[in-house]
């Protein structure tokens, strides 16, 4: 769930190449599962709920404008992570995007719906987003954009070798300075490469 009684900031980081991506270790009951065709509702739904979007619509309407133009590439970077109904309760993706001309292997939109939060899922999510990155995108580093409001996801990054940097990325502004004063008055015990 996003912090919203937090400044906004933007926070970029990047998770240095050669590092072993740490094994997606799901809790009982719940398993990782592929992007099917219909499950941009079930998305939807999960970004909705975790305060990303306004509405299930207005994020529907984003993932197919970003997203489905590349159809192939969606059942293979977009994952789910589901509860023992079949029921999605996460999704994490395992995604690229430019900065000038380089390509960057990037993680985007890691969320689990609040119910379900506090077991582990977002952290089996990210070890099964970074295997998939080193598997399409090889042992490259890589970025993700992020913000002072999703500081439990930032201690869930940097757990998985991801650090605070204050390099741009993919055009996303990087509020570095603000957002790590915010981020040590928020969590004291978040390591902060600076």
């Amino acid at each position: 769930m996003l912090d919203k009684s937090l400044p906004y900031y933007h926070v970029i980081m990047r998770r240095p190449r050669g590092l072993v991506a740490p094994a997606p270790a799901f809790p009982q009951g719940y398993v990782l599962a592929p992007y099917e065709a219909g499950a941009d509702a079930a998305w939807a739904a999960i970004e909705a709920a975790v305060g990303e979007f306004e509405s299930p619509a207005a994020a529907q309407q984003y993932f197919r404008a970003t997203y489905l133009p590349h159809t192939h590439e969606v059942e293979r970077r977009v994952l789910f992570c589901r509860g023992w109904d079949g029921a999605a309760v996460g999704t994490v993706t395992a995604w690229w995007d430019y900065t000038g001309t380089r390509r960057d292997a990037s993680l985007h939109w890691l969320g689990v719906l609040p119910e379900h939060q506090g077991q582990g899922l977002g952290t089996a999510l990210v070890g099964a987003c970074l295997e998939r990155l080193q598997q399409l995108e090889g042992d490259r580093d890589i970025y993700l954009h992020t913000q002072t409001w999703s500081h439990t996801a930032i201690a869930i990054y940097q757990r998985a070798g991801f650090q605070i940097v204050r390099e741009r990325f993919a055009g996303s502004p990087n509020d570095f300075d603000q957002a790590v004063a915010v981020l040590r008055t928020v969590r004291p015990d978040l390591r902060l490469d600076v």
